[in-house]
C-alpha cells in the first residue's frame, strides 16, 4: 500500500510544481508559499476531524513532537526555497533539483536511521543525480 501512497505523492507532488508556477506569476513567492500553507492547513485540520484523529493528539509524546516540529520547520523551509526558485526557475529544472532530496534521504538515513546503503542503492542515486543534471543543464 505504501508505494500507492507514494506514487500519488509524486502525482501531486507535480502538481504543485505546475500549479505553482502559474500561480507565482504575479505574486511574491513567501506570499504564495504562505498562502499555500493555510490552504494546507485549513485542510488537514478538515481531514483530521473527518477521520477522527484529534483525539489521539494526547498519544503523542514530547520528544516525538518535537521531532514533529522540526520537520514543519524544515517542511516551510524547502516550500519557501522551492518557491523561491519556481518564481524564477523553469518547472522541469526546478523539480528536477527538488528531487534530489531523495539522495539526501538515503545518506542521512543510512547515517542517522542504519538503513544500508547498498552498492545497488549507490548506483541508484548516481542514476537520480545523472538525471537531474541532465534535466537542468539541457
Amino acid at each position: 500500500m505504501w508505494i500507492l501512497y507514494a506514487l500519488l505523492s509524486a502525482v501531486f507532488a507535480a502538481a504543485v510544481a505546475i500549479l505553482g508556477k502559474i500561480g507565482l506569476k504575479n505574486v511574491d513567492s513567501t506570499l504564495a508559499t504562505t498562502i499555500r500553507a493555510v490552504v494546507m492547513a485549513l485542510f488537514l485540520v478538515g481531514a483530521a476531524a473527518v477521520f477522527q484523529k484529534f483525539s489521539l493528539i494526547k498519544t503523542v509524546g514530547s520528544n516525538t513532537l518535537t521531532f514533529i516540529i522540526f520537520s514543519g520547520i524544515a517542511g516551510a523551509l524547502s516550500w519557501l526555497f522551492y518557491f523561491f526558485a519556481l518564481k524564477y526557475g523553469p518547472a522541469s529544472g526546478v523539480a528536477a533539483l527538488d528531487r534530489l532530496s531523495v539522495v539526501f534521504v538515503v545518506i542521512l538515513a543510512a547515517i542517522f536511521l542504519g538503513e544500508a546503503l547498498t552498492a545497488k542503492s549507490a548506483l541508484g542515486l548516481l542514476f537520480i543525480v545523472g538525471g537531474a543534471l541532465l534535466l537542468v543543464f539541457k
